[in-house]
């Protein structure tokens, strides 16, 4: 429940209150949205999906581009009371298809951008009964805009909070939703990630938060969510540049931001001129999560952005979450930080907790809890019989509490019966001048059973073998300064892309497939 002297939390109170107050601005067009319009635009929404006959507790699904009226769209959802999918717009028309699907989506909503994903689909999501389509015309959709137009901007009567159900971003086989029950609280009592938000990244009405990722992404959705759940104003970036962001900083006076590492990386890797152009003083909060984050990148970015840096470690799934400022991290460099919602565990392969120090898979008790949708042998996996949950990561202790990733289990490599971690030559190698982006994985071996590859992203594709072959000895060298032999690659193949999803999340399972066959 809200705090005695802490306001509703969602826009509604916002939009009473000041209705001209900005809630939405799009880079670098510059288009803005206003509390007013913002919730004008939910209730109405709110309405057409109740005169379609959707009640609380049923199922919506969207797919688009970051848009201006994004959020005002997913908060159309949340004040029906309806579970939610934001679908990657990056996704294919049988993908999207399986996901509206499976999700029992009874309304779909899509931009022109994903017109032949969306038109595509029909015949293969025969439950859906209301399609809509915003910002321009969609065979077989309803235009927003003029649904909209007849709809009556009265809020719904008891309207409560509800939660998005969110796919996994399946890189090891079909996707899965995450499924958090409603808890069916009165609408504006907030959730955990604003209340977490709140507390530890400032999110309140004088908030300016930097949206650089695809909204369709949870920490970016959710945030936002708290963002304007709070007051504050959302700037969204219509695609991530690493100039573009940093400008956006400065015109906006941001004071709060997130990111991924990669995001950083290229941040980092403009040329001194770019990079130090823009005035970024105004942030209090540059908060990343979502993959593992070099050690070198991290010092870099806090000489130059300030002790403004924080990391959390948390999934779709909701069960647990650490938390490290940057004082914290300078003093166990490599953390993720100690535990703020949830208890830790750190557990060997039948269960039962190691000692600190000692490698295990990472768990939470007592923290959210979560099903994947449609999936109970895959909603077993991931919980032992005691209840405790793991997002699949690998990781440590030390004896202050503060937890250390490894790897993934999934991506662990196993040569000559060593466990090799790929994440430790990925960074050795992401901050070389000569990479843009790298992964590190296992490929067949006939006497060890597997050794350490790499495919690197460079940044200027080797002209001929001979200095592809030059630049792969610079590369193994590099990484053999670094870490023992056996950690760093045999080869390296480069790649002008490697397949990593705009949230920062890389698609390995799909390179590694290449190389066992299994394509």
């Amino acid at each position: 429940m809200n705090a005695p002297d802490q306001p509703p939390l969602f826009p509604g109170y916002w939009a009473d209150l000041d209705p001209d107050r900005v809630a939405v601005v799009m880079e670098p067009s510059g288009e803005t949205l206003t509390y007013g319009q913002l919730d004008d635009m939910a209730n109405r929404l709110s309405n057409v999906f109740r005169g379609a006959g959707l009640e609380a507790g049923d199922h919506v699904a969207f797919c688009m581009e970051n848009r201006l009226d994004y959020l005002a769209i997913m908060w159309g959802c949340h004040y029906a009371g309806l579970y939610y999918t934001a679908i990657s717009s990056r996704l294919n028309t049988d993908e999207v298809a399986y996901i509206v699907d499976d999700c029992g989506a009874r309304a779909f909503i899509a931009s022109p951008y994903l017109n032949d994903v969306a038109t595509g689909i029909i015949d293969a999501t025969p439950n859906v009964e209301t399609r809509l389509c915003v910002g321009g015309a969609i065979e077989g959709h309803d235009p927003l805009e003029a649904v909209l137009a007849e709809a009556s901007a009265e809020p719904l009567s008891g309207r409560i909070e509800t939660n998005d159900m969110l796919y996994s971003s399946g890189t090891t086989g079909r996707p899965k939703g995450v499924k958090v029950l409603a808890t069916g609280e009165p609408l504006g009592t907030g959730d955990s990630v604003t209340r977490l938000a709140q507390m530890l990244f400032g999110f309140g009405d004088d908030a300016v938060y930097l949206s650089p990722g695809p909204l369709y992404h949870a920490a970016p959705l959710r945030f936002c969510r708290g963002v304007l759940r709070t007051g504050g104003t959302v700037v969204v970036l219509e695609g991530f540049d690493p100039e573009l962001a940093l400008a956006a900083i400065e015109r906006h006076r941001v004071t709060t931001s997130q990111w991924v590492p990669t995001m950083f990386v290229r941040m980092l890797k403009l040329p001194d001129a770019e990079r130090t152009k823009h005035d970024t003083s105004s942030l209090r909060y540059a908060v990343h999560a979502a993959a593992p984050c070099p050690i070198e990148v991290k010092e870099r970015m806090i000489d130059w952005w300030g002790p403004v840096i924080h990391e959390y470690y948390a999934g779709t799934e909701g069960n647990g979450l650490t938390y490290c400022d940057s004082e914290a991290w300078l003093s166990h460099k490599g953390t993720v930080g100690k535990p703020v919602m949830g208890v830790l565990h750190i557990v060997d392969d039948d269960g039962n907790e190691v000692p600190t120090g000692e490698e295990g898979g990472v768990y939470f008790s007592d923290g959210g809890t979560f099903s994947y949708h449609n999936d109970p042998d895959k909603t077993a996996d991931s919980h032992l019989s005691n209840g405790w949950s793991t997002l699949g990561d690998i990781g440590r202790v030390d004896d202050d509490g503060f937890l250390y990733l490894t790897d993934r289990r999934a991506f662990t490599i196993i040569s000559g019966g060593v466990n090799i971690y790929p994440q430790e030559a990925e960074n050795a190698l992401a901050m070389h001048p000569d990479v843009v982006d790298v992964a590190v994985f296992g490929v067949p071996n006939d006497e060890f059973g597997e050794e350490v590859k790499a495919v690197v992203q460079p940044t200027a594709m080797p002209a001929s073998d001979d200095d592809a072959a030059a630049l792969e000895r610079r590369l193994i060298a590099h990484c053999r300064e670094r870490l023992a032999d056996v950690k760093c690659p045999r080869s390296v193949d480069f790649r002008s892309e490697l397949p990593r999803h705009p949230t920062g999340k890389l698609y390995k399972r799909l390179l590694k497939d290449e190389y066992w066959g299994r394509m």
